[in-house]
């Protein structure tokens, strides 16, 4: 037993000592170096969410929830999956931002509203959501600008995708939508 471990001890590390180039240094080798660094673009341009465009998505929510008598609490992330803004109206129940954030953790991954991911995982299309801890209850979306996630907003209520959607069409003013496809 030991001579075995030993061996592949001995194999694993011999693997861990292989150089691995990734695709993007094999092809820059392939290519003369001046064509390379002339096609290549080392960088891109993100769009993000600022902290005043989270508050007035956050606030534009809440807007629509009074205006349809629902109590909600919200949840907005930016690309990278960072909390940047939550809010819970008077009345929420104690784990409703936890329910919101989770919701938007969810659509962000996934880059769909969760009422999608729910479906998927309901009918057995994909039950990956389910044993990656995510949470795929309807209420959350995917905030997309050019075809680009730059965030999500989750909202603990049934309604939540309306709540969401509503807001981002009141504050990207048709800018935005909620889907890369």
């Amino acid at each position: 037993m030991k001579k075995i471990l030993i061996i592949s001890g001995t194999v694993t590390a011999l693997m861990l000592s292989l150089p691995v180039h990734s695709h993007a240094q094999q092809q820059a080798r392939s290519v003369p170096a001046k064509q390379a660094t002339s096609d290549l673009k080392a960088t891109r341009d993100i769009k993000v969410i600022s902290s005043v465009g989270a508050r007035a998505l956050a606030d534009a929510c809440t807007a629509w929830a009074e205006q349809n008598k629902k109590i909600v609490a919200m949840a907005i992330l930016d690309w990278g999956g960072n909390l940047i803004e939550s809010h819970a109206m008077e009345g929420a129940p104690m784990n409703a931002i936890d329910t919101a954030l989770l919701k938007a953790k969810s659509a962000l991954r996934w880059r769909r509203p969760t009422s999608e991911t729910n479906k998927m995982v309901r009918n057995g299309e994909n039950l990956a959501p389910t044993f990656m801890h995510d949470f795929p209850q309807p209420g959350a979306l995917p905030i997309v600008v050019n075809n680009q996630v730059i965030g999500a907003m989750g909202v603990s209520s049934a309604d939540g995708e309306k709540c969401a959607q509503a807001a981002i069409d009141a504050v990207f003013n048709g800018q935005a939508t909620s889907s890369v496809r």
